[in-house]
């Protein structure tokens, strides 16, 4: 598995556990949770925010890496 690969998994994983707090954040009556639930959506979109950019520089250094 290349990087690039391995970045663009990484990538759709981080982003199905954010998607994954949203709907625990919209399904909960609790507010508390509601709350702790849209903060790690909030820090795991920060962390596909870094992932994207770490990929785009990995692709911009090797050009075999970019997705197609």
């Amino acid at each position: 598995m290349t990087v690039g690969t391995q970045l663009t998994s990484a990538i759709a994983s981080v982003q199905s556990a954010a998607s994954t707090m949203k709907t625990f954040s919209l399904e909960t009556q609790d507010q508390q949770a509601k709350q702790t639930f849209e903060q790690l959506a909030n820090t795991l979109d920060n962390a596909v925010q870094t992932l994207q950019s770490r990929q785009k520089y990995v692709e911009k250094q090797e050009p075999q890496y970019k997705q197609q």
